[in-house]
């Protein structure tokens, strides 16, 4: 059964989709976990997204996977609010309810075959205008390994510039496509002034500071900030805010 009324959208909230479990299969032999998240129209069959966006989670080895909260609700929200089609996966050797991803963490090195296994999952699916998003370590496996001509471009989340290099910079600078740094104003690793001077070297490069912000995004006008300027980014015109209420149904609990 499901209710039709206005539904405030809180952490908890999962709006309507078309979530179906995906293996990922890396050219070193490894099959991945994740889920799919495409927007779905009232029978609850997909529908084609306007979009794509590939996510890579935060450090592994400090608890992150793919439900990290800011993919879980782009997973929840996204594909309701914005007709986008959300990719989450588990890299190797991560676990989450959805599983365990083979192999083992290798900082950031052997995952290039996990980044180059998820783009080639979108565009097996066919899935349109894809665009990698990567938050903390996974703005890491964005730029050391994710300028591959089929994107249209890449949002990074808290970029903390440990392990990419300015060698990765440049290579982004001459791949042209456009890169988005949303840097919180209260990072643990990198602050705006700081990522504008690293950043300058890739003329394309957005950097974005956002007052009052922390690297982990906590608290809902921070996740919805997140999501605005994914949105606003990936989808040009598409109308922002994003909406804090669902006007329709949702499944009872």
């Amino acid at each position: 059964m499901t209710t039709h009324t206005s539904h405030q959208i809180r952490s908890t909230t999962v709006l309507p989709a078309h979530r179906e479990n995906v293996d990922l299969h890396t050219a070193d032999g490894l099959t991945l976990v994740g889920e799919l998240a495409l927007p779905a129209g009232t029978d609850g069959a997909p529908r084609t997204p306007s979009a794509t966006l590939v996510t890579f989670h935060p450090l592994p080895t400090h608890g992150g996977f793919m439900d990290s909260h800011v993919y879980r609700k782009a997973a929840w929200r996204l594909p309701a609010l914005a007709n986008l089609a959300v990719l989450r996966f588990n890299t190797r050797g991560t676990s989450s309810p959805r599983g365990t991803s083979e192999g083992e963490f290798d900082g950031g090195e052997a995952e290039r075959y996990d980044v180059a296994a998820a783009i080639e999952l979108a565009e097996f699916r066919e899935l349109p205008s894809r665009w990698l998003v990567g938050w903390s370590f996974g703005t890491e496996l964005v730029l050391k390994h994710g300028a591959d001509p089929s994107i249209e471009g890449a949002i990074l989340l808290s970029p903390p510039l440990h392990r990419a290099t300015d060698v990765d910079l440049d290579r982004w600078a001459e791949f042209g496509k456009p890169l988005v740094v949303l840097v919180p104003e209260l990072d643990d690793y990198l602050r705006p002034e700081e990522a504008r001077r690293r950043f300058a070297r890739v003329p394309q490069a957005e950097v974005i500071g956002v007052d009052g912000a922390k690297h982990l995004w906590v608290g809902e006008s921070a996740v919805r900030r997140v999501l605005d300027e994914i949105v606003g980014h990936v989808l040009p015109g598409h109308p922002l805010p994003l909406p804090t209420h669902w006007e329709g149904s949702l499944p009872e609990a």
